[in-house]
């Protein structure tokens, strides 16, 4: 079992930065695919950005693109989102999810990834 636990949200205003951080624990730590994904209220989860664990480019959904960079450190096994140019449309609470031992067909679904952390609200004021 691994626990994810995220950190660094807050209250912004447009057009300023926030960094999150995931940190993953557990009595095993898995090198598998991570992802930060978002919910506002009233919608559905989304996909932010993914990231294979062992190696390989990064995936981003086209709202994000250019202004958010997902990366990781191996050692420390924490998973991080810098995020720039935020939006009032970034206002979501953020999750961090971990994928286990399997191959990803998707790296968009919610579903792909069984571990999850309890969220970070981002605020971003206009």
């Amino acid at each position: 079992q691994e626990q994810l636990a995220e950190s660094g949200g807050g209250l912004v205003q447009a057009g300023a930065s926030l960094r999150l951080s995931c940190a993953v624990s557990g009595r095993t730590v898995s090198n598998t695919p991570m992802a930060w994904f978002r919910q506002a209220p009233g919608k559905e989860r989304e996909f932010v950005a993914a990231i294979p664990w062992g190696g390989g480019s990064p995936y981003y959904a086209n709202s994000v693109k250019g202004r958010f960079t997902i990366s990781k450190n191996n050692e420390n096994y924490t998973m991080l989102l810098q995020m720039s140019g935020l939006k009032p449309e970034d206002t979501a609470i953020y999750f961090c999810a971990k994928a286990g031992l399997y191959p990803i067909r998707d790296y968009t679904l919610p579903r792909t990834y069984p571990y999850w952390g309890q969220g970070t609200q981002v605020t971003v004021s206009s």
